[in-house]
């Protein structure tokens, strides 16, 4: 299958490592003009050196803006008002116990994971739809169906993603607009290794750690290991692909055979 993305523009937001890094790589092979986005611009330009090396030729923009903010979704706006690919990737996590989760810990999850996303498809999708083509995806996880009881506060902000996806989706409805949304699994991360030796002795190597992380925290998974986020930008990338027509309002599972469901 040739996924040709040439002449559109992608924005990933949270793209200067992990999954979004991984995803705005694959946009970029497919042929498409990719905006890499952070708070930090150091980290953005960083990003972008790797990514012309990933994929020489490449047409990269640097795109740097805190957007869990009003005020940084607007910037990013006033300096790349056409978007054809939105992939609302930023977001945060971490473990903590449910009756220590404060209001104001529950205010910034909900910020970043999920108005942050509201924000920029509110932004970007009237352009979409008087294009007549576009995509708009939400990463969400695994965790928004299956809630972890150490971190409920990340999994309830990634179950709304869920609501607001097939909400859009039905505002997009029959103008050659797709919106997704893209339950993540378990997945490879600098952050994840840190969240890992939250959960597993330090002492031990990280293969041995990650064995154990899925072991004992998440041994629902068919995978029985870790996916890698190029494995997660796949995905992505065929979702914002013509090819992809047909599939808008979805929840599509890269999970690893985590969520033990026969249906999406």
């Amino acid at each position: 299958m040739h996924l040709d993305l040439s002449g559109r523009t992608a924005l990933v937001t949270g793209s200067t490592q992990g999954i979004g890094e991984a995803i705005a790589v694959g946009l970029a092979r497919a042929g498409a003009r990719t905006a890499v986005n952070g708070r930090r611009p150091d980290a953005v330009e960083e990003a972008v050196a790797r990514l012309r090396e990933a994929v020489p030729g490449a047409d990269v923009v640097a795109a740097p803006g805190d957007v869990s903010t009003a005020e940084g979704a607007s910037a990013l706006f006033d300096a790349l008002p056409v978007v054809d690919v939105l992939v609302n990737n930023v977001g945060i996590f971490g473990s903590r116990p449910a009756l220590d989760i404060t209001d104001d810990e529950w205010r910034r999850y909900f910020e970043v994971n999920v108005l942050a996303a509201v924000r920029l498809t509110r932004t970007y999708l009237p352009g979409m739809r008087e294009r007549g083509w576009g995509r708009v995806q939400y990463i969400a996880s695994d965790s928004a169906v299956v809630i972890p009881a150490e971190m409920i506060h990340y999994g309830v902000s990634k179950t709304a993603l869920l609501g607001v996806s097939r909400g859009f989706a039905k505002e997009a409805a029959g103008s050659g607009v797709t919106v997704n949304c893209v339950l993540a699994g378990p997945t490879h991360t600098g952050g994840v290794e840190d969240f890992v030796y939250e959960l597993v002795d330090r002492s031990v190597p990280w293969e041995e750690a990650q064995r154990e992380f899925m072991r004992l925290h998440r041994p629902q998974s068919l995978l029985g290991r870790l996916i890698e986020p190029e494995e997660i930008a796949n995905l992505c990338v065929y979702l914002a692909s013509p090819q992809a027509s047909a599939t808008t309002g979805a929840a599509v599972r890269v999970d690893g055979g985590y969520v033990d469901s026969i249906v999406p």
